[in-house]
């Protein structure tokens, strides 16, 4: 089959059945381009504002489907501003493929233009090698047909992650004779087990805990355990908390989710994992947040606690914590074994267990320690104030899509949800001006379904032009700003370990006043609906109006910026170095790092 190398790449991309591919034009990808003009009735090209709003489409796409996306762009500063979206997918094991233009292979060295070339020809490509999990420079046209197939099977294959290739302008260009791989034929099938062996031994651990806990992770998700998870806490009566990636494996209305424990950790999260006799961890990698920077006694008490940790990746076990059984398969597969052994053994009924009653009882105390830290006459509202009244509001399965800060954090300690692949959060790599592209990648994976992204004003501004990508394409998302003019998360962890006068650069300040820009006003101008609001009582009415918009839609909310009412308490502990020549904060610092820390 005659082709070009653009057109392989498009082929390639319908043969594995993406149907979008996003990017921005530029005369680095004018062949790419033109071959996906070509193939408009098979293919759909959606043009995103800036390239780092592509791959974070792309990942909420993957995050809802399991479907990987292709980005395309041109040479130069459009192929490095994927950079963060990489990154975030990497961090996070989510699939994306970067396409990205390049100078044509006989002119490299010669410094056209957008060519980074002193150290080496054509060298703008190495910046994003360290962010995928594999990376191909693709020198001839006979290579891209094995390329391609590759690039998807490193994408989806063991921990799933973000892949890139190289394509210089020549190269997309040029023509031959070349045969198309079929994905099926090359497609790896089942998922790893894990030892019987070591699957025996976490049985017989779980079967004779008496405070059990299940550490649910991302991978559970990714691997859609989350049938298997649920017959094993309900087998061993095991208390079940989650990582910010394991967010809606478990619904959080069964009566043994325990919410999460770490750095922004619940104080029943955290009391159960501390004070648990086996933990089994399912697809996590114990990450600092999630660990309470390490201190033993906080989030985790390893050992004396017994670790089960189940793992695709065996890089991950043992890395952070010793284990007792460490076993690495695919988390569907070796819960369900986990499972099996289980019931071989005629596990009791939990549902009457002391240990169950301990649970709600701690879930009951989470509860009132919240109530504490909401006042719904305080105007502007109270973050906590606008999530409690929002869930109601939306359906079971409403996706709901969040970046780093305040609102994160707050989303992980109090936000319910029911069902996997409707918490789409920047994890491990914390991405600010992930939330709105990334919710409209959900929407587009689950066009019939409600998309909410919930932002602060800071983060919204990273990425406040991908509204004409939502409007162009109509793509119905309901984003809610939560505008407390400023970086307040960062402000309230200056104050927090510093000192209340060391608030520094993090206000929106013009002159002597807080500045904001009017948001509701910008979206009604982008074509959205928009609406500011204050009170908690005007939520419903702005949800229900946005709902009812059947268009995107902005809410912007103020809201309380004067702290300790611009969030809740951090109950973990998370390991902030504070400077020399604060000397009494130094030194309890100091002793917070080195002595065992209880909450």
């Amino acid at each position: 089959m005659q082709l070009t190398g653009a057109e392989i790449v498009a082929e390639h991309l319908i043969r594995e059945g993406c149907p979008y591919v996003l990017g921005i034009p530029g005369h680095g990808c004018l062949a790419l381009a033109d071959a996906f003009r070509g193939r408009q009735d098979r293919i759909t090209t959606l043009q995103v504002m800036h390239e780092s709003a592509g791959a974070h489409m792309a990942d909420g796409y993957y995050r809802v489907t399991g479907q990987p996306l292709a980005v395309f762009t041109s040479i130069g500063p459009g192929a490095l501003n994927t950079a963060i979206g990489l990154a975030t997918a990497y961090v996070d094991s989510t699939a994306v493929l970067a396409l990205t233009g390049d100078t044509h292979m006989h002119m490299a060295g010669r410094g056209v233009l957008q060519e980074i070339e002193r150290r080496w020809s054509a060298d703008n490509f190495r910046a994003l090698e360290p962010l995928v999990k594999r990376a191909w420079r693709v020198t001839s046209i006979e290579q891209l047909p094995r390329v391609m197939q590759r690039a998807f099977n490193y994408m989806r294959a063991g921990r799933p992650g973000p892949a890139a290739i190289n394509l210089p302008m020549d190269v997309q260009a040029a023509s031959a004779d070349v045969e198309l791989a079929v994905p099926a034929e090359h497609l790896p099938m089942g998922a790893p087990s894990g030892d019987s062996q070591a699957v025996a031994q976490a049985v017989e651990l779980l079967a004779n805990a008496q405070r059990p806990v299940i550490l649910v992770g991302g991978g559970v998700i990714t691997a859609n355990a989350s049938a298997a998870l649920r017959e094993v806490a309900e087998a061993t009566g095991a208390a079940v908390i989650n990582t910010m990636m394991g967010m809606g494996a478990f619904p959080a209305d069964h009566p043994l989710y325990a919410w999460a424990a770490g750095s922004k950790g619940t104080s029943c999260g955290l009391k159960l994992s501390r004070e648990a006799d086996v933990l089994l961890a399912v697809g996590c990698r114990f990450a600092d947040e999630t660990a309470s920077s390490y201190q033993p006694g906080v989030s985790f008490s390893i050992p004396p606690t017994k670790l089960i940790h189940v793992d695709l990746d065996s890089s991950e076990i043992g890395k952070n914590y010793p284990v007792a059984v460490g076993i690495v398969g695919d988390a569907q597969a070796v819960l369900e074994q986990i499972a099996a052994g289980l019931r071989e053994r005629g596990q009791p009924d939990y549902t009457s267990s002391d240990y169950l009653a301990e649970i709600q009882q701690l879930k009951r105390e989470w509860a009132e320690q919240l109530e504490r830290h909401r006042d719904d006459s305080k105007v502007p509202v109270m973050i906590s104030t606008v999530l409690q009244q929002l869930r109601p509001l939306l359906e079971r399965d409403t996706i709901v899509v969040s970046s780093s800060g305040n609102v994160q954090a707050q989303i992980i300690q109090e936000f319910e949800f029911y069902q996997p692949r409707t918490c789409i959060t920047a994890g491990g790599f914390s991405t600010m001006g992930f939330t709105l592209p990334a919710a409209l990648g959900a929407k587009l994976a689950a066009p019939d379904r409600q998309v909410v992204g919930l932002v602060g004003d800071g983060d919204f501004m990273m990425h406040m032009q991908e509204l004409s990508t939502a409007v162009r394409y109509n793509l119905p998302v309901i984003i809610i700003i939560f505008n407390n003019k400023g970086w307040i998360s960062i402000r309230d962890l200056q104050m927090a370990a510093f000192g209340e006068q060391t608030a520094f650069a993090t206000d929106f300040m013009r002159e002597d006043e807080e500045y904001s820009p009017q948001f509701a006003e910008i979206a009604q101008d982008f074509g959205c609906h928009g609406q500011r609001i204050s009170r908690a009582e005007e939520l419903e009415p702005a949800v229900r109006a946005a709902l009812k918009a059947e268009k995107p839609a902005v809410i912007e909310v103020l809201v309380n910026r004067e702290f300790p009412y611009t969030g809740t308490p951090a109950l973990g502990w998370w390991d902030v170095p504070v400077p020399a020549y604060m000397v009494e904060r130094r030194a309890q610092y100091e002793r917070e790092r080195g002595e065992e820390k209880l909450t």
